[in-house]
């Protein structure tokens, strides 16, 4: 049975998505059966493995309001062992119809649960925000994974973040864990880095991941050719480092039922 690792950050501009599409295709690569799940309403994570959210037959939305069987909204990549489940223009509009709905909180575990005997991994790019998609994303979750920037401000934010983890653990998803911290942005030159990772691995302690995510112009550019870095540039830091992050993925949780 497939892990779930909702990819959760309410900030922007951290990684996230850049994480989930990368963490995912190289999961994929090293022959774990991936499915990437696109709930992020700017649907960057569905472009971002070359399909057209306009061609797709069925989409997230269509899953959370009831429209669409699981097994219809998945779309195979053109990228080995990855799958996605696409975004559409209309999750925009998701929270606000499902306001009044029943066992609102739960509509992505329940589509998920349906598909999650066919893969090894699925990730969740979950929206910079901590509404309902947000929380559909926990309620469906093993565990959360953290894109966190190696920048001033990186803490900022996570007091809140943990707390409203806590409250779904609480309510909802008692099961719940984190699968751990991923810096991002990387530059080990500098003084800066160092000192927000020292306090990052104090807030987190034993919960950060040992490979960080460099930074990279390459990594920026896939994303505009439909390709995760594995296969934009499968030579570079960016996709090294993300193999190397997958293969720590896949060791911490080798032998564990899920």
């Amino acid at each position: 049975m497939g892990k779930i690792i909702a990819v959760f950050n309410q900030k922007g501009g951290v990684g996230k998505t850049t994480t989930a599409v990368n963490l995912a295709a190289a999961v994929a690569a090293a022959g774990q059966r991936t499915l990437l799940v696109d709930l992020d309403p700017q649907g960057n994570a569905t472009s971002g493995v070359g399909v057209d959210k306009r061609q797709a037959a069925a989409s997230t939305y269509e899953l959370l309001i009831g429209e669409a069987v699981p097994q219809a909204a998945v779309v195979t990549t053109a990228f080995q062992n990855l799958s996605v489940i696409p975004c559409s223009t209309r999750l925009a509009g998701a929270e606000i119809e499902l306001v009044d709905a029943n066992r609102r909180e739960n509509r992505l575990k329940a589509a998920l649960a349906a598909l999650r005997e066919q893969y090894d991994y699925v990730f969740i790019d979950c929206p910079p925000s901590l509404g309902l998609l947000s929380l559909n994303a926990l309620c469906a979750a093993d565990t959360f994974l953290v894109p966190l920037q190696c920048e001033y401000y990186a803490l900022d934010g996570m007091s809140q973040l943990m707390a409203t983890v806590r409250q779904v653990k609480r309510l909802y998803n008692p099961a719940l864990d984190l699968e751990g911290v991923v810096l991002t942005m990387y530059d080990g030159r500098l003084n800066l880095t160092q000192q927000v990772v020292a306090e990052v691995k104090k807030f987190f302690p034993r919960k950060v991941f040992g490979t960080p995510i460099p930074r990279s112009v390459r990594l920026s550019e896939a994303p505009s050719y439909g390709q995760p870095i594995h296969y934009y540039d499968r030579g570079g830091k960016g996709a090294k480092a993300y193999a190397a992050l997958a293969e720590e993925l896949i060791n911490k949780n080798k032998g564990g039922v899920f």
